[in-house]
This record gives structure tokens, sequence and C-alpha cells, in this order.
């Protein structure tokens, strides 16, 4: 498969795959200093002493004390089935509501780099390039 495609914005991924994703810190850092609680309201968090809650609250002091993080959940914790940031414009076309600064897992997520051939294959910017 080609190594780059332009993505036509149709929101199949995001749909599939843009919510029970596991986080990393290294996404948390830039929300919590920006104050960003819009964001972290939706992110799952779980201590090492088996606490959970959301990321709301949460300082950056406390990330060593995090074991697992979980994207995305209610503001009440319990896990979405999909992308609070998810929009589908009038056009049709899908933006995400905090793509300037979304998460490592939806900026690296590329299918036509995936080995998920049957998603490639309905994807629209991959329909000519699967094999």
């Amino acid at each position: 498969m080609p190594g780059k495609q332009d993505c036509l914005q149709c929101g199949k991924c995001c749909e599939k795959w843009g919510w029970d994703q596991k986080g990393i810190p290294e996404d948390l850092v830039p929300w919590i200093a920006e104050g960003r609680s819009d964001i972290l309201r939706h992110v799952g968090i779980t201590f090492a002493d088996g606490r959970h809650s959301t990321a709301e609250n949460l300082a950056a002091a406390d990330l060593p004390c995090v074991t697992r993080i979980d994207y995305w959940v209610s503001p009440k914790g319990k896990k979405l089935t999909h992308c609070p940031f998810f929009f589908r414009a009038g056009d049709g076309k899908v933006y995400c509501r905090i793509h300037m600064t979304k998460p490592a897992v939806c900026i690296g997520f590329t299918p036509w780099n995936e080995a998920i051939r049957d998603y490639a294959l309905s994807c629209p910017a991959c329909r000519n390039t699967v094999p």
C-alpha cells in the first residue's frame, strides 16, 4: 500500500476506531497545561491505587500515579461508544473538534498504512490503492 494518501474526511475510521482507545501521558501534558477541561473530562484515568476518575481535575504532578488512560468517556466516567469531538458538517465531511491538539493515537492512524485489510478496502481514500 502507498505510504501517503489524502484523507477524504468521510469519518469511517473515526466512527469505527475513534473511541475506546488507550491514551498516553504525553497527550495529557498540554491539555493540563492549557486548562483543556473540555477534553480532560472525556479522558478516563486509572491510578496505581485502583481509583478511577476522569482527568478533568488531574494535575501534571499526578501523571506518575496514572496506570491507564482511556479515550473517550462521559463526564461521569462511563466509556463512550463514539468520539465526543467527532463532527459531521453540512457538507458531509467529518471534522475533529480538537484537531490541533488531538491525541497521538488519532494523529498516527492512517488506514492505508494499517494491517486492517477489511477496513482499508472500505476506506474511500484507499479504494484504488489496495492490491
